[in-house]
């Protein structure tokens, strides 16, 4: 970094100076790691000479969570999937059913908030489409921290819930629906020329929170790719020039996995396992009613806390 011209391109200093400081959080782990080892090691010693309980129960609390440590960082080690390491942008939106659909998207946009709260990762919200009577339609978020994308991509598909209904008399027993979408933040060195004659750029009054002034600029923008069909659209922000980059930037991310995908598609194919990730096919069902039970229909793994699961504490389901 302190070579002569390095910051000359600021985007490309910046994913840089990112990718490196990522690795040396994992060096300073590894090596926060080794220090405690030898510290439970020392402490093993000392509780076995003087049979202190008070040390012992503080070395099961060490040994608890060094446990929990050491699963984390083993975790990592599957995560070598193509941009794994890069910051992810998470998009839910609510299925057909009004209120209960739209109650649905906003506890998963709930769960993801306190998974990423858990692992320290950073939310930055590009776009929210709020229902005044309740619930969200629809939420853009971008998550950033140490292999963002490689913990969150597994959630990408169609996710359905069972319960009795909160919004009507009866309290009948519904079933919703939501669509989750995620996708890689690309690096400057990632990043996919468009032509400008390719894209078709609306802008308009945005609605929602915000304050007065939020309806009374054309700040919200809609780009639509023409070739591929993908539309984004962002309204967060109160400035025109900002929704465009976050759209844009929303827009390329959905281009190069599009490119991917096409890519594994091909694959699958050829062996007969390929799968639309549309709404006709949900990865996972959450049954709240009349019992409770989270089951991943790709793994067949499912557990009956169903409460972790939404509280985001559930990484043997989300990292399968």
């Amino acid at each position: 970094m302190a070579i002569p011209g390095f910051w000359n391109d600021q985007k490309v200093a910046k994913d840089l100076a990112k990718k490196l400081s990522s690795l040396k959080n994992q060096v300073d782990l590894w090596e926060k790691l080794e220090t405690e080892v030898q510290e439970i090691q020392q402490m093993a010693v000392l509780a076995k000479e003087e049979g202190d309980k008070a040390v012992e129960r503080d070395l099961e609390k060490k040994l608890s969570d060094l446990r929990e440590q050491c699963e984390r960082v083993r975790v990592t080690t599957f995560l070598g999937e193509t941009y794994d390491d890069h910051d992810a942008i998470v998009s839910i939106h609510a299925g057909a059913g009004g209120l209960d659909a739209q109650d649905w998207a906003e506890m998963l946009q709930r769960m993801y908030l306190r998974f990423c709260e858990k692992r320290g990762f950073k939310i930055n919200f590009l776009d929210q489409n709020r229902n005044p009577e309740g619930g969200i339609k629809s939420a853009t978020f971008e998550v950033g921290g140490d292999y963002a994308y490689g913990y969150l991509r597994s959630e990408a598909g169609v996710h359905r819930l069972i319960r009795l209904s909160p919004f009507n008399p009866a309290h009948t027993r519904e079933t919703s629906f939501a669509l989750v979408e995620v996708l890689p933040v690309l690096e400057q060195q990632e990043d996919l020329d468009l032509d400008p004659k390719e894209l078709k750029i609306e802008t308009k009054t945005a609605s929602g929170h915000g304050g007065q002034s939020v309806n009374t600029t054309y700040s919200a923008v809609r780009i639509t790719h023409l070739p591929s069909g993908l539309t984004v659209s962002i309204q967060n922000e109160r400035s025109q020039t900002q929704n465009k980059e976050q759209a844009l930037k929303i827009l390329k991310a959905k281009l190069k996995k599009l490119e991917e995908e096409k890519r594994i598609q091909e694959k699958l194919k050829l062996r007969g396992e390929f799968k639309s990730a549309e709404w006709g096919n949900q990865i996972r069902s959450y049954t709240l009613h009349p019992y409770k039970l989270v089951k991943d229909h790709r793994s067949d793994f499912e557990t009956s806390d169903a409460e972790a699961v939404l509280e985001g504490f559930c990484d043997s389901l989300r990292l399968r």
